[in-house]
């Protein structure tokens, strides 16, 4: 008769309610819209008391939110995780450093704007702020996006090594409107266009009537960390359009000296420290 395999030492020290609680997060994850408590529990398949138990405890913490109809969606709490684990082997906190630039640039140009990170494969927006224009676009911090559609999903894609931009490259491309580039040789060819100007502009490729411009956030050593935005509804004239991508491009080149300084300041202050 066949053994049973023992458990590892891992298996064997975790704590069951931790595990429920990131299987209740890693639902909420997928849905867009939100859930209701029936929902997880059909899809967990927890006892409904366990479940209410768990929302209230991450609800306590920020973790989840409680819409008006009930449904529950990932709380904000989760965006100031998010920063600090984006910006993990880094000595700066990027969002934090970009809301001052983001605030001035939402000023001046009344639309939104966004800094986004690479993540788990896909796109995640760290810090928004909304604009003050009458039809500007609505963006959301924690949102998450995919790779290869739009200009800082664009700007981040460009700046990965050629082996992982290779594997990137492996998986299914999704059509999201016309637009979207799915050509894995076309897609080549615009990341290179992206890296050689320094931006790159969406026209239609996420959504069909959202326009962006985006421009990459370098660290000290000149790598890409993070891409700062602006979406914008088309039909505007083009002198607004070259508005609205030099200012994208020369907030960008801002954020990145701000890190830079952070950075030049930290480290003298450790060398002070060792001396």
């Amino acid at each position: 008769m066949r053994q049973k395999a023992k458990p590892s030492p891992v298996d064997r020290h975790r704590i069951t309610a931790i595990d429920r609680a990131m299987d209740v997060l890693a639902n909420l994850e997928r849905r867009a819209d939100g859930a209701s408590i029936r929902d997880l529990v059909a899809a967990l398949a927890l006892p409904r008391t366990s479940v209410y138990r768990i929302l209230n405890s991450l609800e306590t913490h920020g973790m989840v939110r409680r819409s008006g109809e009930g449904g529950y969606r990932l709380g904000p709490r989760l965006l100031g995780l998010a920063a600090r684990a984006a910006s993990e082997g880094q000595r700066y906190d990027v969002a934090a450093l970009a809301m001052p630039h983001l605030r001035k640039l939402a000023g001046e140009l009344g639309e939104a704007c966004k800094v986004s990170v690479l993540d788990a494969g896909g796109v995640l927006v760290l810090a928004a702020i909304q604009g003050s224009r009458e039809f500007a676009l609505s963006v959301v911090a924690g949102q998450r996006l995919p790779l290869h559609a739009g200009a800082a999903s664009k700007v981040l894609m460009a700046s990965l090594t050629a082996d992982d931009l290779d594997g990137a490259l492996e998986t299914p491309l999704t059509a999201y409107t016309s637009r979207t580039i799915v050509d894995r040789r076309r897609l080549r060819v615009e990341l290179a266009k992206v890296r050689r100007q320094g931006f790159a502009a969406d026209k239609g490729e996420y959504a069909p009537s959202v326009h962006a411009f985006a421009a990459p956030i370098r660290d000290p050593s000149g790598n890409v960390v993070a891409a700062l935005s602006v979406p914008y509804l088309a039909g505007v004239e083009t002198s607004r359009t070259e508005e609205i991508r030099l200012a994208v491009i020369d907030a960008a080149e801002a954020i990145a000296a701000e890190i830079s300084t952070k950075a030049g300041r930290r480290a003298r202050a450790e060398a002070v420290e060792m001396a």
